[in-house]
Order: C-alpha cells, then structure tokens, then sequence
C-alpha cells in the first residue's frame, strides 16, 4: 500500500527507510541522522527499482528490490527529523509541481538476523521476516517519467559512493 497524506492517520510516527546518502557511512547519515535514530537495522522496499541520480540514487515503484536501511526516530525529535529529511528530499507536499521525491507511506521487509546485530531492538519496528510500514522518499512524477526513459538503473538495487564499506 502506498499513501501520500503526511498528516493522514498513516502518519503516526512511522519509520524511515532510507537507500542512499543517508546510509550508515555516506555523507548525509552524520550530518541529519547523528542524535537523531534510536535505531537503524537492515530493509529491503519490495516492488521497487533504484536508479542513479546527480550523487544521489532515486527509488521507483517498480518489478524490483531496494536495499537500504530502516531509521527509528529518537525519542522527542520525531517532528524536527521529519521536517529535516523533507527539506533534504525537497519534499513541499503531496503532488506539489516542484517536489523532487514524494515522501509516501510503504511497506518495507526486514530480512531475517544475519551475523551483523542491529542497532534497534527487534520489537522497535517489527520482528526479523516481517513487513512494516515506513516512510519512503519515492522519486516525483516527472522525475519518474525521466527516468523510466533514460535512466540508469542501479543494479541489484544496492546503491554505494563507494566511500563506505557494506553501505547497503
């Protein structure tokens, strides 16, 4: 299921997922996450494509699987962190013309415990094997229709700068 209502009753402080400069090791993670997660653990954003952008990936609804990670807001800062990612997303509102990334409601799968532990509790947001909902910046319409005729898909839907090891 995928909504866009950020004040709608989906709203009520999900999770985030996150695929690209906001992973743990690349440039934006310290600099709009440090303080702010209570937890970060390893998703995968099913029914999804990842697509290279100017130093940032973009995420579409696609026949795919996008890697990346589930943040868990701090305690008390959920409202600034919300607005911080959508001021970094150039997210205005649902639709608006000028978006860059829709920021829309989806579900996201946690794989089952692999040898690397977690930083969030597993009760925080779902069990290892489970789906749950989350926040997802999702490229904008016209971003999209580019993409879809011109882009260049990232394959295995792993994006990395290369700066950070295992940053999927």
């Amino acid at each position: 299921m995928t909504t866009t209502v950020p004040g709608g009753p989906d709203a009520a402080e999900l999770p985030f997922f996150v695929y690209g400069t906001l992973l743990p090791g690349e440039p934006n993670h310290d600099l709009f996450l440090r303080g702010r997660t209570a937890g970060e653990r390893p998703a995968v954003l099913p029914r999804a494509l990842l697509y290279e952008g100017p130093g940032y990936p973009y995420a579409i609804e696609g026949h795919g699987r996008v890697h990346g990670t589930l943040l868990i807001a701090a305690h008390g800062v959920y409202g600034e962190l919300l607005g911080l990612l959508d001021h970094l997303e150039e997210f205005l509102g649902p639709g608006h013309p000028r978006n860059l990334y829709e920021r829309v409601v989806r579900e996201v799968e946690l794989p089952a415990r692999s040898t690397a532990r977690p930083t969030a509790e597993a009760g925080e947001a779902g069990e290892p094997g489970e789906s749950v909902r989350a926040w997802v910046y999702l490229a904008a319409t016209a971003v999209t229709r580019s993409l879809r005729t011109g882009g260049v898909l990232i394959p295995e839907g792993r994006w990395s700068t290369g700066r950070a090891a295992g940053g999927a």
